[in-house]
């Protein structure tokens, strides 16, 4: 699983410092991103195995910003997890057509085990 690249979009820097630590430190290459507009560019240029993608994120938001990449066909494949402290995640999640969720807050094993299994499951697909 290592050598994998991850791409989180979040506009909490905060997340994005920790998780960035967390998933580099189990051996991941991440990239991160504070909008979600440009998301078609940036999977081109970044060429991710997996996003985890934040509801509230500005510009055009999670939900549609994951619409948007699972209606393109050269990356409907590309796994999206999708994060939030929302109590109906898994609601906003099957919305948006992500493959998985991931509650805020989270620690650190989770954070690892859900980004493993669900690059597992999409290598095994």
């Amino acid at each position: 699983m290592k050598n994998k690249t991850i791409l989180i979009f979040d506009d909490d820097v905060n997340i994005l410092e920790v998780c960035t630590i967390i998933l580099v430190d189990a051996g991941y290459t991440v990239k991160i991103s504070e909008t979600s507009h440009d998301i078609i560019e940036k999977v081109t240029e970044i060429k991710p195995d997996i996003i985890l993608m934040d509801n509230w994120i500005p510009e055009i938001g999670g939900i549609e910003a994951t619409r948007l990449l699972k209606q393109h066909d050269a990356y409907k494949h590309i796994p999206v997890v999708y994060i939030s402290a929302n109590n109906d995640i898994h609601l906003l999640a099957e919305k948006a057509g992500a493959d998985a969720y991931l509650p805020k807050p989270f620690d650190i094993t989770e954070l690892e085990n859900t980004v493993e299994r669900v690059l597992n499951e999409a290598e095994a697909n």
